[in-house]
């Protein structure tokens, strides 16, 4: 669904501001729209910018990383609440962190492992990596607080590893990018590719970067991508394909953990996801950073629409790849809103036992609107005209809720001697016909 002219040229020309005012060799933007890339805006020339050209994504990875994690999980493989000592027995200075504090960054980890910066060394291996954590890399208690740590990636993947005896580069290959055709992404770059520059702050020339392998730190920001690869990530990240995980997997995935912004809560962590508040609006996604490379992933789910943006110089002189995205993502929601679904009547009447559910609830003098949706064969109620929760059948009588506010919760048909339905006990409130509460 490409986006109208105006709202495209509204993006081309932030993109090429940004590129111009943030001193950027290489800048690519794409507006991601039912599942595909609804718009490219592209500026500077060193190199010039497309669809198909690499750049560093760094911390997206770690979206990555925590989907292989959620696939073990459903599994049956480990539960998030196994402390990490159980996969990587190593690594007991952990203490009791847990899997799931690792992945929203709340279990206390300091950011960096031991060594030289390792964005910008060769890596060490798992063994290596593991040595040098101790008692002294827990900077808080877990759960106190949110603080972010590279590191806790890096065992992540380590554990990954030991529970799957796979390579983590081989375990992302063969279960996402293969499956998702995200064929130009890679553990290393590969032509074509922009290489990733320092620019300098009073004379503009470029200083390029070393394209480290970063190894056992690899799951928290090595792999390298393209437009049209991030793209197909973002889409997933909105729409997940089930093959790859199951739809309710990633809603529990965008769901916090901890919030970062304990100020405004503007900002908070899910499973492996960052999670951005814009005015009324959640984004999901993940910011990139490595030496030479900064990178952008949102996706606004209820939608299906997000952004992707990819930059080959670290940092900008003025104004940041994120905020770019973030601002370009409220303009294509504010312009071009999502297009109500078309209605269609049915032919199929609802099963007898069905239809005479349908129609006036209340409870308390508070009215639920009860009717069927055909497609699907779910109850829904709405309460004064706006859809309150979606219900599944389970069994005669018996219905398990789906979404809104009785989601888990069950909702039980009572009938009088003759059959017939007299009242809806929802969560242990009984909804009959009257707004008396009489049945």
């Amino acid at each position: 669904m490409p986006l109208r002219p105006e709202t495209a040229r509204q993006i081309d020309a932030l993109v090429a501001d940004a590129q111009s005012t943030g001193h950027v060799p290489s800048l690519i933007v794409g507006v991601v729209r039912g599942g595909g890339l609804a718009h490219l805006a592209t500026a500077g020339g060193r190199p010039s910018p497309d669809a198909d050209l690499q750049y560093r994504i760094g911390s997206i990875t770690k979206t990555m990383t925590a989907v292989l994690i959620m696939q073990e999980r459903d599994a049956g493989r480990l539960a998030l609440d196994d402390p990490l000592r159980r996969h990587l027995p190593e690594a007991a200075a952990a203490g009791p962190v847990t899997l799931r504090q690792l992945l929203g960054h709340a279990g206390g980890l300091q950011r960096e492992p031991d060594g030289p910066w390792w964005e910008r060394s060769e890596g060490v291996d798992l063994a290596t990596l593991i040595a040098g954590f101790g008692a002294t890399k827990i900077a808080y208690p877990p759960h106190r607080a949110f603080h972010y740590s590279n590191l806790a990636y890096g065992l992540l993947g380590g554990a990954l590893e030991r529970i799957t005896r796979t390579p983590w580069a081989q375990l992302v290959r063969e279960r996402i990018l293969t499956p998702l055709g995200m064929h130009r992404t890679t553990y290393a770059a590969t032509g074509p590719f922009a290489p990733g520059y320092v620019v300098h702050p009073w004379h503009d020339t470029l200083r390029e970067e070393p394209r480290t392998d970063t190894r056992a730190m690899a799951p928290a920001g090595q792999l390298w991508s393209t437009a049209t690869d991030l793209a197909r990530w973002a889409a997933f990240l909105a729409d997940p394909d089930p093959t790859v995980l199951a739809p309710a997997t990633l809603d529990e995935m965008c769901a916090p953990v901890v919030l970062s912004d304990l100020d405004s809560w503007r900002g908070g962590y899910g499973l492996g996801i960052q999670l951005t508040r814009v005015g009324d609006r959640i984004h999901a996604g993940h910011g990139g950073s490595m030496p030479g490379y900064v990178s952008v992933l949102a996706v606004h789910r209820r939608s299906r629409t997000g952004i992707i943006g990819l930059a080959n110089s670290y940092g900008f002189r003025t104004g940041h790849i994120s905020s770019l995205g973030l601002q370009i993502l409220t303009r294509v929601l504010d312009a071009e809103p999502e297009p109500p679904l078309r209605w269609r009547p049915t032919d199929a009447p609802p099963p007898p036992d069905v239809a005479e559910l349908a129609g006036r609830w209340w409870w308390m003098g508070t009215p639920l609107d009860v009717s069927w949706d055909a497609t699907t064969g779910d109850l829904l109620g709405a309460l004064r005209g706006e859809l309150l929760s979606r219900y599944v059948p389970e069994a005669p009588d018996r219905w398990r809720g789906r979404s809104g506010p009785e989601d888990g919760e069950t909702l039980t048909v009572l009938r009088d001697d003759a059959g017939r339905p007299v009242a809806l006990d929802i969560a242990t409130f009984v909804f009959t016909r009257t707004p008396d509460d009489e049945p």
